[in-house]
């Protein structure tokens, strides 16, 4: 593959605009940098050196193309030093201001043909472009962190942006080894727009007192395969960065419910607790590692209770082919004994309000998440409802941990821990989508590198139901009239059609 840019300037020279410089120059290009803070540039190259001579000790890299690569990178003490420059990355400070001046000077400095791109991560394209002579030469190169290992970079247009630029920009990335994605100029671009969901629906969960940070992480790693929780995953990034975008994507898109940010995470940084770098953030850590509570013992049942299941629940036969397996009598009467541990499965709502719809009696009735097949899963999770007495809970929870399976019990809540977060975040896909913000392949392409989960938000709904994810989605708006879980256009059609999230429209 011929090299698209076989000179690039590199502008900022902080974690980001070496991890790009780094990739830059592996992939043939001269790459020169420069920052405004005296000494900076030249600490980048002996920073991006080191990582070249681990990457040698590790067999990655040959010893005899260690000095080329160090030829490639070069210290620049002006602007004016990026003349011969067809492509300057800038990797500066996250201001509009900053940026508009910077690149105002190099459209006066690097030739016509010369493209100009941004890596910022929550800026408008179009707001930094708007005041250039040339802005179809102007693009968005989002990278994320660590550049080398974050294999996904969305390319940005802004309005005026000429499609040639895109294309160039895109074979860049794709020189560099790394993944390119489209992404329309609206906040958050792809990732972090898609990914909103996850942290903020499980910090309502724990604001509604359903469960806490340990529980909801274990929940959604062994039901779902999520390689964090969400707690851990905002402990490993910090809130004094994951709170900011927060509030930044809710307002940039004037107060829209689904991103709205949690007083939890305003809290804990205005105290500075924000995660794993100062050794404490919703967990506390020892010599790096998390301090994570146990989880509660299984209580001991001598005589567990017949299980009666109401003829509407959801997965009936697996439910009862689960219990029976587990080892205890279901009844299969109209209406349940006056000894009976009554069971529900339902989707989207409360226990609460299905026992009070169903007329069963709330002091006999747990619900257990029956989203997931059960071998499927790695834990089962079965919630209670404010009536339910301790030794119907504890008899739950016996049995369904009977054959060794974890078991998590949290409170009464519309929906559980997983059926709300995947819903939320498939609905949020499925808006982007309807949006037109990218394409569903770039979606999902974007999100498993780009976020690390097991698969893409529309790849789930398919998974586990566009119908069902449809229906929680609807349970939830209807019974609590929150316009956080309005159902988007693009799975309302789908899910009521039985369809795939990627299926597109003729």
């Amino acid at each position: 593959m011929s090299i698209v840019f076989s000179t690039i300037g590199l502008v900022g020279t902080g974690a980001m605009g070496r991890g790009i410089a780094q990739l830059a120059a592996q992939s043939g290009s001269t790459v020169k940098l420069f920052d405004a803070a005296p000494g900076a540039a030249e600490a980048a190259v002996q920073a991006i050196g080191e990582q070249w001579e681990k990457l040698v000790e590790k067999g990655r890299l040959k010893a005899l193309q260690l000095k080329s690569l160090q030829q490639k990178l070069v210290v620049v003490g002006a602007l004016g030093d990026l003349a011969d420059c067809q492509l300057v990355v800038e990797a500066v400070v996250e201001r509009l201001d900053v940026k508009r001046s910077l690149f105002a000077q190099l459209e006066d400095i690097v030739p016509e043909t010369a493209v100009l791109a941004s890596n910022t991560s929550s800026l408008s394209i179009t707001a930094i472009a708007a005041g250039l002579k040339h802005p179809g030469r102007f693009g968005g190169l989002h990278f994320f962190n660590p550049v080398p290992l974050m294999r996904v970079v969305e390319v940005i247009p802004g309005i005026r942006t000429a499609p040639e630029t895109l294309d160039r920009l895109s074979h860049c990335v794709k020189q560099l080894g790394h993944t390119p994605v489209r992404a329309q100029d609206t906040p958050g671009f792809i990732v972090n727009h898609a990914g909103r969901g996850y942290g903020t629906e499980a910090l309502r969960i724990v604001g509604e007192s359903v469960a806490d940070f340990a529980t909801i992480d274990r929940i959604l790693r062994d039901q779902v395969g999520f390689k964090l929780g969400p707690f851990e995953l905002m402990d490993l990034t910090a809130l004094d960065v994951s709170h900011p975008v927060m509030e930044s994507i809710y307002h940039q898109y004037f107060e829209e419910p689904r991103f709205r940010p949690s007083v939890i995470t305003a809290q804990r940084l205005a105290g500075g607790v924000v995660g794993k770098k100062v050794g404490e953030g919703f967990y506390k850590y020892e010599g790096g590692v998390a301090q994570v509570p146990p989880e509660p013992r299984v209580p001991e049942v001598v005589n567990l209770p017949p299980v009666w299941l109401p003829p509407q629940a959801t997965r009936r036969a697996d439910l009862q082919a689960l219990i029976e397996k587990l080892g205890a009598v279901v009844e299969n009467g109209e209406r349940p004994s006056d000894q009976a541990l009554i069971v529900v499965a339902p989707l989207g709502f409360d226990i609460t309000t299905v026992a009070a719809v169903g007329r069963l009696d709330p002091a006999r009735t747990v619900g257990i998440d029956m989203l997931v097949e059960d071998q499927a899963t790695k834990r089962r999770v079965i919630a209670t409802n404010p009536a339910t007495k301790p030794a119907m809970r504890d008899a739950a929870h016996a049995l369904f941990a009977r054959d060794g399976k974890p078991v998590s019990v949290i409170r009464d809540s519309g929906g559980f821990v997983t059926q709300r977060v995947l819903a939320t975040l498939i609905n949020i896909a499925s808006d982007m989508c309807q949006q037109g913000i990218c394409s569903p392949e770039d979606l999902e392409t974007a999100v498993v590198l780009g976020l690390g989960y097991p698969m893409g938000p529309l790849n789930m709904g398919t998974r586990y139901g566009s119908p069902s994810m449809l229906e929680i989605l609807f349970n939830m708006h209807t019974v609590y009239a929150d316009p956080r879980y309005r159902p988007s256009p693009w799975l309302r059609r789908r899910g009521a059609l039985g369809l795939s999230l990627l299926h597109v429209e003729p």
